[in-house]
């Protein structure tokens, strides 16, 4: 088992007093049997009223309603958690789908058809003459395999960049530019394993890195295809393996614009500067 603490901060600075609309904060890790939270702290100034909720995803979300005109909004959220998921390879696939291709049950495809559907976005020609530098139909090859060679290609093949700007780019852009985020990796990744008919989800968190003067940990962005009797396993492009308990997962979400953070509205003089600082360490 594994222990750390994430602080999250977000500071917005207005160009002058503003009201606050609505403010939705995905900051709480997702619980279950891999993840504990022991403590969570949430501060918000100005002073903020919280109603949480689960969303359809089932991501615990919090939304900030406010009463006070500000020129600053600053959201602080502290974390202590339990991860739990030291062997994330100790799992069975289940006979059917072991080897790649294979079909969900019927029952699961009325409920995995959402993450099966291609982004209406994405170019499925250039996508599929990618994918066949990964795999051609007719390879024997095993399912899971398959996925962690698509996900070490992602990461041998793009460059990393960091970018501040929002959202996340196209398969097209990725590949024409062949360099991207982590987001745009794992949006890369997502839109691979639809192509080839496997339901696949975005995910928003945070990963453990081991500290040095420039890192303390970040948010971070992987990819989670459904493999039958194994469920939910995250592959994470940036990195080019499966998720461990490095990896904390906040929000999952079939499109990657569905999860941010935070999100809200102002109404005030137009302009505003963020300034976001996310720490992750690990505790004895």
């Amino acid at each position: 088992m594994q222990r750390y603490k994430i602080v999250h901060r977000t500071y917005y600075n207005f160009s002058g007093e503003v009201m606050l609309g609505p403010h939705a904060l995905r900051l709480r890790p997702r619980e279950g049997y891999e993840l504990r939270i022991e403590s969570f702290s949430l501060n918000i100034t100005p002073p903020a009223t919280l109603r949480w909720r689960r969303d359809a995803e089932d991501n615990a979300v919090a939304t900030a309603t406010f009463n006070t005109p500000t020129q600053k909004l600053a959201i602080e959220s502290e974390v202590i958690i339990q991860q739990f998921n030291e062997s994330p390879l100790d799992f069975l696939v289940a006979d059917y789908a072991v080897n790649f291709p294979f079909n969900y049950t019927v029952e699961d495809q009325m409920v995995l058809a959402p993450y099966i559907s291609p982004h209406p976005q994405t170019d499925s020609g250039l996508l599929a003459n990618w994918l066949a530098q990964v795999w051609k139909p007719g390879e024997p090859i095993q399912s899971y395999a398959l996925l962690q060679r698509l996900c070490v290609h992602i990461f041998k093949t793009l460059s990393y960049q960091l970018r501040e700007e929002p959202g996340v780019q196209s398969v097209a852009e990725t590949l024409t530019r062949n360099s991207g985020s982590c987001r745009d990796s794992a949006f890369l990744l997502m839109e691979a394993a639809r192509h080839l008919g496997l339901a696949a989800r975005f995910v928003s968190g945070y990963i453990y890195a081991q500290p040095s003067v420039s890192n303390f940990g970040s948010t971070h962005a992987w990819a989670e295809v459904l493999l039958p009797g194994a469920g939910w396993k995250g592959f994470d492009p940036s990195i080019g393996k499966i998720v461990g308990h490095e990896h904390i997962a906040v929000a999952v979400a079939r499109l990657p614009e569905s999860v941010p953070p935070v999100a809200g509205t102002f109404v005030g003089a137009p302009g505003a500067n963020m300034s976001v600082g996310v720490w992750v360490t690990e505790l004895k």
